[in-house]
Parts: structure tokens; C-alpha cells; sequence
């Protein structure tokens, strides 16, 4: 299997190396992440993607985002796991909080919503990282709600290696799915990293 995998489940020296020299946390988010391994760590994403994002916002001057899993919408099907492990970390820093709004439901119906609302194109920045299977639907929706220069994150495009072998789950299959969609998309460019679990970063064209 290809050397594919999160710095904190990784023991490679160069993965450690480059974590330690690109991976900057301010507390809250040291808390969030000790926290998050402590009580529920397949539920944490790769520091080094997180980070990534983070220099991507500051680059684009990015003020409003979409999370799927200025102002952020944040979008689950659950959000008790964040009233366990970070909503106090979060409320605990009200200049952050209020820029957040957790949306309780189907991330679909929420970007649906969205666009009804007239959202589309208003968008600066998307992170994907949620059911695999929807991957698809979620890629084309952010698309559409994304300004021209505006950014898509997809976490866990390399699924462990596994978009590579002829026979994959239904999660994998859609995971390379839409890194095939992304590829052949006219609208986009795009450049898809070995960093953490796969991480496909797209940017949507000026028109």
C-alpha cells in the first residue's frame, strides 16, 4: 500500500519533519485537537491539511466559508460529538463563535438551501469532509456556490491508498469518482497532494 496517511497516525520521519515545521496551533485549536484524540481520534482530521486550509484562506482573502462535516457554515448530521469535544473550547472565544453557524441536518439540504437562497457565486472558500458516497453531490454544489477564484478543500482523496486498487468500497469508488469529475471539470483547476489522507484542492476559474 502507498505511504498515505495522517502525521498523527504516521510514523515516518519526513512526515513528522515537515508537521513539525508547517504545523502552527494556536491554543483553542491545541485543545480541540488533544481533546478530539483523546475521546474520539478517527474523527480528526490531519493537522497538516488543517493547516494548509488555513494559509489557503489567508492567501484568498477568504471571508466566508462552507464546512461540510467572515462567517463559516458549518454542516453535520449530528452535532453532538461537537457539544461533547469542542463547543466549550469554541464558546470559550466569542469573537470566534459568533462567525460560526452550525447548520443541524443533511449537508445536502443545506447547500440545496443555499442555492435556492440566491447564495450561488457568493462563496469564498469550501472544505469537503464528510459521507464519501455524496462526495459527488457536495464537489458540484460547492462549485456552484463558489466565487470565480474561490477554493474547494476535499479532504481524504487518497482514501489510505485505496483509490488506486480495481476493487474498492462504495466510499472509495466515490472518492474517485470525483476526483475524476475534478479533473475533466472546465470550470476549475485543480492539483490533488499526497497530504494527510489525499487532499484535492481546487480553484475555481475566473470567468
Amino acid at each position: 500500500m502507498s505511504n498515505v496517511s495522517k502525521s498523527h497516525r504516521s510514523n515516518d520521519p519526513i512526515v513528522k519533519y515537515c508537521t513539525s515545521i508547517s504545523v502552527k496551533q494556536d491554543p483553542i485549536l491545541q485543545k480541540l485537537t488533544e481533546n478530539t484524540l483523546k475521546n474520539a481520534p478517527m474523527g480528526l482530521g490531519a493537522p497538516e491539511v488543517h493547516q494548509f486550509g488555513q494559509n489557503l484562506i489567508r492567501l484568498t482573502h477568504a471571508k466566508r466559508a462552507l464546512d461540510i462535516d467572515g462567517e463559516v457554515i458549518s454542516m453535520d448530521i449530528d452535532l453532538e460529538k461537537l457539544k461533547r469535544y469542542g463547543k466549550e473550547f469554541i464558546d470559550s472565544k466569542p469573537e470566534i463563535s459568533k462567525k460560526i453557524n452550525f447548520k443541524l441536518g443533511p449537508a445536502v439540504q443545506t447547500l440545496d438551501s443555499l442555492i435556492a437562497a440566491g447564495e450561488s457565486g457568493k462563496w469564498d472558500f469550501a472544505f469537503i469532509d464528510a459521507d464519501k458516497t455524496s462526495y459527488p453531490y457536495y464537489y458540484e454544489k460547492c462549485v456552484q456556490l463558489l466565487r470565480p477564484g474561490g477554493v474547494i478543500l476535499i479532504d481524504n482523496a487518497l482514501r489510505c491508498g485505496r483509490v488506486v486498487l480495481e476493487d474498492k468500497d462504495d466510499e472509495t469508488k466515490a472518492i474517485d469518482e470525483t476526483n475524476h469529475i475534478i479533473a475533466n471539470d472546465t470550470r476549475v483547476d485543480n492539483m490533488l497532494l499526497n497530504l494527510g489522507d489525499g487532499t484535492h484542492v481546487v480553484f475555481k476559474k475566473y470567468e
